[in-house]
């Protein structure tokens, strides 16, 4: 199992688009993936599981992976997120 967390950096936080962009890239990978923010997990190839966090900005999410490419599932991850999306 490979995790780590990475902060939300854009102002809108995420909303359809970049839900939309974390669901696509996770479904890129073997491995389950979940990410969490506080008490709330979800399965982060779900749009609608990720459309739920409703992670604002400066929200810290903690990306898990499970499985045969869980570290460079969870690097992109982390990497696409800190990115902010492209938005700012």
């Amino acid at each position: 199992m490979t995790r780590r967390t990475v902060i939300v950096p854009n102002r809108l936080g995420i909303h359809a688009r970049p839900a939309a962009l974390i669901v696509k890239k996770a479904s890129s990978f073997r491995s389950e993936i979940t990410i969490a923010a506080g008490s709330e997990e979800i399965n982060g190839k779900s749009i609608m599981g990720v459309m739920t966090l409703a992670a604002g900005q400066g929200t810290e999410l903690a990306v898990t992976a499970c499985g045969p490419d869980e570290e460079k599932a969870v690097e992109a991850l982390c990497e696409l997120i800190a990115s902010g999306f492209g938005e700012d």
